[in-house]
């Protein structure tokens, strides 16, 4: 937290900052998501600009209390335009042992530690594996230990409702969030309407959590814990109307964007999986939109739905992460030979296997580039950022349809659940997506191509005229008829490669963040665009010789990334992977990349980028 000025206001001393910081921390049932949630959108109401990473348990039950079992979620807002959640929280809300000891290791040296002193038994430290009390042993001496006993206080605020002590220990959040409110000058106002409608058929609820909200708040301004509270202004954002929105909520919006700009229906085939689920959440609520949601029996099943759906002349969507995309391979085969335009969103988590379901990896990109069996080439495109889920949401149905393809959507655990403040655009300003379905039966035929993008026909099944055949086995050129001809086989084989090299000439130059050329360029893709961009950021304002660059699009490259690489001295390439991106720069362009590699299930730090940079230059 860095402190810019301070001022008087009453008998209170409130100091002005330009960023905080702040991770809720407790076990899975302590209701953080809400907590943190809750204060992001109250946080974007006031206007600040905020970034927020939530983190899930991967164990869907695990014993209340242990390691496993914690749930976080941190939020940065600012004054000012920032781009990550932060790197290190200046205020820690822990409600047990197990939440401290998890997460005390991220809080800043002389940050704010509030905990609940009611869950620090014995049997809740013996489950964290302590072995003395952190609140005893001098352990937490390097912080402003806040030591409120959160869970007698909920119950006695709520002593008048008539829920039971479990029930009423679970509002304690609330009380929590109170405090934090209070902390930042916070209103209360926005979740007491959300309390008050979340719970409208529960007024015993809706009474228990508006009195602990309230009690903390109020215990906060009363008592003399805090001699200090802090106000962070306005963010200066560009002029619009905007609301905070996650990745999934932007994805979601993006692809029924898609399906209106398109003016046919959306289909979304999907089996449930996270990080993706929260995408066939969405796409449910909007049944006033042209948007059908079908939830498989499996994965296969699922791109099935999608590929029928888009051979009939709809928007075929589906959705999933690494592990169903493994399974879904051979179809998305399918879709190349038939070449008909399927959009694949893959909400990217940690693997192999089940891996770490909740947490973030860029894990897919060789997957989605060569996951197939023989040459068989998909477009791949990536969104940077939570709000930029939506505008690539719409480019991947818009080269989709354009060029005929399958194309992948990859977004990831970070994006899917981090959220932003999001300028809603204005209708105009989104990109046309023209959708023509062939109709000349006298000149018809299935596989003859348009000069310009090499894309087939669309062509309605059951239009008279039109018959054709689909299928995977190969296709002889310009009329569709299966074919086992040597040389048609490599024709199609090139020409199908050849219409998505193509699209390089459809897609926005790569654009460099800095100057055109240096000693240092910093190449990324996906999430970490906002930790490389602030990383290079701080650089450049010390001086060095450093400028970024990030891909939206994985295949083809932008058509300027040759030249691009050329400029510099050196590339350094930071990925949540052990260097799949690298591999491929190095691999088409002969440059010698490094890299920068993390697979923890968590995001770049800004501090482990520029570090990075630091020792390069």
């Amino acid at each position: 937290m860095s402190t810019q000025a301070e001022t008087k206001e009453s008998d209170e001393r409130v100091e002005e900052l330009e960023t905080v910081v702040i991770r809720f921390a407790g076990d899975s049932g302590d209701g953080m998501q809400l907590t943190g949630t809750q204060f992001a959108d109250t946080t974007a109401i006031l206007g600040n600009d905020l970034a927020t990473l939530p983190d899930f348990p991967a164990e869907i039950r695990a014993p209340a209390g242990t390691l496993p079992g914690v749930s976080g979620y941190q939020i940065s807002f600012s004054s000012r335009d920032i781009r990550t959640p932060g790197d290190a929280p200046g205020v820690l809300v822990a409600m047990n042992p197990a939440a401290l000891k998890t997460n005390l290791g991220e809080l800043e040296e002389g940050g704010i530690l509030i905990v609940d002193t009611d869950a620090f038994s014995q049997q809740n430290l013996n489950k964290a594996g302590y072995k003395t009390n952190p609140l005893k042993d001098g352990s937490l001496a390097g912080y402003r230990l806040i030591e409120i006993p959160l869970t007698t206080l909920t119950l006695r605020a709520i002593g008048e409702t008539t829920l039971g002590t479990r029930q009423a220990t679970r509002c304690k959040n609330f009380f929590a969030l109170g405090l934090v409110f209070w902390l930042y000058e916070r209103p209360v106002d926005y979740t007491q309407s959300w309390i008050k409608d979340k719970f409208k058929n529960n007024q015993e609820v809706a009474r228990a959590n508006l009195a602990a909200l309230l009690a903390g708040y109020n215990y906060a301004e009363t008592t003399e814990i805090f001699n200090t509270h802090y106000r962070v202004t306005k963010a200066r954002l560009t002029p619009g109307t905007y609301r905070k929105i996650t990745g999934n909520e932007a994805t979601a919006i993006g692809f029924i964007s898609a399906a209106v700009l398109a003016n046919r229906p959306l289909f979304y085939g999907s089996y449930p999986i996270t990080p993706a689920s929260d995408i066939l959440h969405e796409l449910a609520r909007f049944k006033n939109f042209p948007v059908k949601t079908f939830q498989a029996e499996d994965e296969i099943s699922a791109i099935g739905a999608a590929i029928g759906a888009s051979y009939g002349g709809s928007l075929g969507l589906t959705g999933t992460s690494g592990p169903g995309v493994a399974l879904k391979s051979e179809a998305i085969g399918l879709a190349v030979m038939t070449e008909l335009p399927v959009v694949i969103a893959n909400v990217q988590r940690g693997g192999p296997s089940t891996g770490l379901p909740t947490k973030t990896e860029q894990a897919d990109l060789l997957q989605a580039m060569f996951g197939r069996n023989s040459e068989c080439p998909v477009a791949v495109v990536a969104p940077a950022t939570p709000a930029e889920c939506f505008s690539m949401a719409i480019e991947a149905f818009r080269l989709a349809t354009r060029y005929m393809t399958p194309v992948f959507f990859l977004s990831d655990g970070y994006l899917a659940n981090g959220a932003e403040p999001w300028r809603i655009p204005e209708l105009k300003d989104l990109p046309k997506i023209e959708v023509k379905f062939y109709a000349d039966k006298a000149t018809f035929q299935p596989y003859r191509r348009d000069p310009n993008t090499l894309a087939r026909p669309w062509a309605i099944p059951g239009t008279p005229g039109l018959e054709h055949r689909v299928g995977g086995l190969e296709k002889e050129d310009v009329t569709g008829n299966v074919s086992y001809d040597p040389l048609n086989h490599e024709k199609m084989v090139r020409l199908r490669a050849e219409k998505i090299a193509g699209i390089a000439k459809d897609i926005p130059e790569l654009q460099v963040f800095g100057r055109e050329s240096g000693k240092l360029l910093v190449l990324g893709w996906g999430s970490t665009y906002g930790a490389i961009t602030t990383a290079v950021e701080k650089m450049q304002v010390k001086g060095a010789s450093v400028s970024s660059a990030h891909l939206r699009y994985l295949n083809p490259f932008p058509r300027n990334l040759a030249e691009v690489l050329r400029r510099f001295e050196r590339v350094l390439i930071p990925e949540l992977n052990l260097g799949q991106l690298r591999w491929l720069v190095r691999a088409r362009f002969l440059v010698d990349a490094v890299g920068l590699n993390k697979v923890q299930g968590k995001p770049f730090k800004v501090s482990e980028i520029a570090r990075r940079i630091e020792e390069l230059l």
